[in-house]
């Protein structure tokens, strides 16, 4: 009787055990906590490639702002099925700096790299501390941001968006592509006829742009009659600022003219760069 007991008091302690465990594991906070240790800093500026590009698309001007006293901390690879992936040493600096790299670089579903971006972006923010970033986009990556911002403005989980810089953005399309040199006119307000399908859809959420961002839109003309940067027309870069203006603290445009003002060339030039560091820091 004694041993039926005692079985019986053990059985009874494990459930309580069993069930305190169970109410605290509950009562833990979803989101992963924040401690000095990963924190990287209040304000990120991640850089972002473009079609069929990778590290290579940005590594010159994140050279350039670390001269600057910024510091690259991360890296951030999406693989293919969406999962991220960070590399790096997280720690708190000035001045951080996140590579994102996405390893379907040549997907033209740009709401699903706006998915992806929002991946960093909830992870930047439950993990690593970041509550406002700046973005740096070159090409394709301009897509990703401005589907990422239009979808997100009011999301009390990421960080806020605090400046954009957009290098070569084809908003309107790419020549070859749907567009050929001088076809697309801008209104005074900056709005493009003929628009394309990404550019319409945009178009109709830009109040959810989110407010007070700084924007600078920086594109190329090679100077050879096609008012282009030789693959993006300058119009269809141009066209961002009725996406923006309304919303935006300000906006600015910077052409550059020349060899190095040729799409990939853009973002290799040491002028280009310095006007990214200038305008985000």
């Amino acid at each position: 009787m004694k041993l039926k007991r005692w079985v019986v008091i053990v059985f009874a302690a494990v459930v309580v055990i069993a069930g305190a465990g169970w109410y605290w594991y509950q009562e833990q906070p979803t989101d992963t906590p924040t401690t000095e240790k990963t924190t990287i800093g209040q304000t990120a500026t991640l850089y972002l490639h473009g079609y069929s590009g990778g590290a290579g698309s940005t590594n010159t001007l994140i050279r350039h702002a670390e001269q600057s006293g910024a510091t690259k901390v991360l890296t951030a690879t999406v693989a293919k099925n969406g999962k991220v992936s960070w590399q790096g040493n997280a720690r708190h600096v000035s001045k951080p700096i996140v590579q994102v790299i996405f390893q379907d670089n040549v997907n033209p579903d740009y709401a699903k790299l706006a998915g992806w971006l929002t991946t960093i972006n909830r992870e930047l923010y439950q993990r690593y501390g970041v509550r406002q970033v700046n973005f740096v986009a070159h090409s394709m990556g301009n897509m990703a941001v401005m589907f990422y911002a239009t979808q997100n403005s009011d999301h009390p989980k990421l960080p806020k968006m605090r400046a954009y810089v957009a290098i070569a953005g084809h908003f309107d399309g790419i020549i070859g592509m749907g567009d050929e040199p001088h076809r697309i006119k801008l209104a005074p307000n900056g709005y493009p006829t003929p628009p394309d399908e990404n550019y319409a859809t945009l178009a109709r959420m830009r109040d959810r742009f989110p407010k007070n961002v700084k924007v600078l839109n920086i594109y190329g003309d090679v100077d050879d009659g096609s008012d282009s940067d030789g693959r993006v027309a300058n119009n269809s870069s141009r066209s961002l600022q009725y996406l923006v203006e309304g919303r935006a603290a300000s906006y600015q445009e910077k052409e550059f003219v020349g060899k190095k003002a040729q799409h990939s060339a853009l973002h290799e030039n040491p002028q280009v760069a310095k006007a990214v560091d200038n305008f985000i820091w």
